[in-house]
């Protein structure tokens, strides 16, 4: 069984968030933290989708993975005419620049596809902020992902071909 959520911040922007079953947003699954910003930031990562990509199994199953393993990047690649690239392990890469940094970096992000980088531009600094201290709030964790094959190139890993197809045209 599925639920539609429709937090009242959503709402007033027209946006219905869907979630699975056993997955809920609301207050009470957010965990205990001292600082509202990075529940806010959790649930950034949570309605954004980050999970989709970043965190390994999270669509095959159905969004049920322990928050201990979210945002370590994925070894299942996404291969189109910008080559194959692979999800980022944001730990790692939070880790690797302060709060201030990130803010400014991610207001010029350019990523390969299927990154959605535009989409960051459009957060506010304090959404910015909160993702950043929600995913340092997270174990540390040093998993490498594949590099980025170039167009032309065969992956050596699982991937996913991203190029449109048209319908057969045969009778």
């Amino acid at each position: 069984m599925t639920k539609w959520i429709l937090p009242a911040a959503l709402a007033a922007f027209g946006i219905v968030a869907f979630v699975a079953a056993g997955m809920d947003l609301t207050r009470a699954s957010v965990r205990s933290t001292s600082d509202p910003s990075i529940e806010r930031g959790r649930y950034l990562v949570l309605i954004g989708g980050c999970n989709d990509c970043h965190t390994p199994d999270y669509v095959a199953r159905d969004g049920e993975v322990p928050e201990a393993r979210w945002l370590v990047g994925d070894a299942l690649g996404r291969t189109g005419p910008w080559g194959t690239t692979y999800p980022t392990n944001l730990r790692r890469y939070f880790s690797e620049m302060d709060e201030d940094t990130w803010v400014d970096h991610a207001r010029t992000l350019k990523t390969r596809p299927p990154m959605p980088w535009f989409n960051l531009r459009v957060f506010t600094e304090s959404d910015l902020r909160a993702l950043y201290r929600y995913v340092r709030s997270l174990p540390a964790d040093d998993t490498r992902v594949p590099d980025y094959v170039p167009p032309g190139q065969q992956p050596r890993t699982p991937h996913v071909i991203m190029t449109p197809r048209l319908p057969d045209q045969r009778k």
